[in-house]
């Protein structure tokens, strides 16, 4: 069965794996492409976008595609929103791979708020060190309260104009550990962790070390995303995938 793996995720990638090892589906996985060097993959890849929801119709008919996995980051809305449109259109089974979210443990000290904006402006007037996980899209928020001091970890420079003034940029990709994250946090004496809640185990370890040193996060809520068949592991979506080969007598 051809199966298109909408991607950029961990999940996404063990998916592919999974699929990889599985002569019963050919799949590919698609990129956004804002990553210059992505991770290499065990399936053919594609990058870049559709063209919207007419565009990912045409290619789901031109390469035959029998099932879609929408395995985008949880904050990926314009894609979600896209891929069930699309698949409605095109008569395409649609499975949304859903991380769960982060839930506030017992010591954890969250201001949530609905975006990066409100991100921004819950910081406060008085100057801070700011330690910002949101990648490079939206860095160029921050301009908006030059006041303070930020660290930024990213796998890419950011390419946009605007950014805060007082910004240092780390590159780096996750996984992290939480002795690393503890030993950051102090060495760059942050104030306040400004983070998505992203899920998973990737990069929760920064959630765990300000639980440890007591500093408080602002945690940006997850979009509401429209969705298909909701599985929660790349397991359950191989499982969904093999389902639906059976619907179709194959």
């Amino acid at each position: 069965m051809r199966v298109l793996i909408l991607g950029g995720t961990t999940e996404a990638s063990a998916l592919a794996r999974l699929l990889a090892a599985d002569a019963r589906h050919e799949a590919t996985l698609s990129l956004a492409g804002r990553t210059a060097r992505p991770l290499p993959q065990p399936v053919p890849v594609r990058s870049g976008g559709f063209g919207g929801v007419a565009g990912l119709v045409e290619h789901l008919d031109r390469e035959r595609i029998e099932a879609v996995v929408d395995a985008t980051h949880p904050y990926a809305a314009r894609m979600s929103v896209n891929a069930v449109a699309a698949c409605a259109e095109a008569g395409v089974p649609l499975a949304s791979l859903r991380r769960p979210a982060w839930e506030r443990q017992p010591g954890d000290l969250w201001q949530e708020v609905p975006s990066t904006a409100a991100a921004a402006a819950a910081l406060g007037d008085p100057p801070r060190r700011v330690f910002v996980t949101v990648g490079r899209q939206e860095l160029h928020v921050f301009a908006a309260a030059p006041q303070h001091r930020y660290v930024a970890r990213l796998i890419e420079t950011p390419d946009q104009d605007g950014l805060p003034p007082d910004l240092v940029l780390l590159r780096q990709r996750g996984p992290f550990d939480r002795a690393a994250e503890e030993r950051l946090l102090r060495e760059q004496a942050i104030d306040v962790v400004v983070s998505k809640n992203a899920g998973g185990s990737a990069t929760y370890a920064k959630i765990a070390a300000t639980r440890a040193l007591g500093l408080p996060v602002v945690m940006i809520a997850r979009p509401d995303k429209p969705v298909g068949h909701v599985v929660a592991s790349p397991e359950a979506a191989l499982a969904w995938l093999d389902h639906q080969r059976s619907l179709r007598g194959v």
